[in-house]
């Protein structure tokens, strides 16, 4: 089974996975596909003010090729990724617990003393390539939190299920959940 989506001028076939024997989701993956993210990544910019934001902010892993790409297109010099496990060349990390629709369990996010210390003060745009449950959002709401900054908007390539109904978040397209025969969820 697939679903078929049109984002950024392009359109993908998605195959459908099973999340639990209720649940199933259309994975969208921008990993390998050159064309998407650039694509994705142009639309998301004209969505949000480039002056409302200092730095971006993604999770790993999925969307670290998205905010590359943002980077790279709208001339930031630096982006900053949240971690799902300390890093040894992390100063004196910082971490928030997470839970993903699409990771097993909770997980956490870190950021090194060095990147809090960057955005202490600062204003982010969080980015990330699927918004769901707003776990993985709130995770990172909680790190720039922390670490002192403000998280001055929300920005996705896809709003899945009921997060497309949410007004603080920007998106390119809304991806709808599935039942076990492939049909969409109401």
């Amino acid at each position: 089974m697939h679903y078929t989506l049109n984002v950024a001028g392009l359109q993908r076939q998605l195959p459908i996975c099973k999340v639990t024997d209720d649940l199933y989701i259309a994975a969208f993956v921008v990993f390998g596909d050159a064309e998407l993210t650039v694509a994705c990544a142009r639309d998301l910019l004209k969505l949000v003010d480039l002056d409302s934001f200092d730095y971006m902010l993604t999770a790993e892993a999925k969307g670290i090729p998205l905010i590359h790409e943002m980077a790279r297109q709208s001339g930031a010099e630096k982006y900053i990724l949240a971690r799902k496990g300390a890093k040894v060349y992390m100063p004196n990390p910082i971490h928030v617990e997470d839970e993903s629709i699409t990771t097993a369990g909770r997980q956490e996010l870190y950021l090194g003393r060095d990147d809090a210390e960057l955005i202490r003060g600062k204003r982010v745009l969080l980015v990330d390539d699927v918004i769901s449950t707003g776990g993985s959002l709130h995770a990172m709401e909680e790190l720039v939190k922390l670490a002192g900054g403000t998280v001055t908007g929300r920005a996705a390539v896809l709003a899945e299920g009921d997060a497309r109904t949410r007004t603080d978040i920007k998106f390119l397209a809304p991806l709808p959940v599935f039942n076990a025969d492939g049909s969409i969820k109401e």
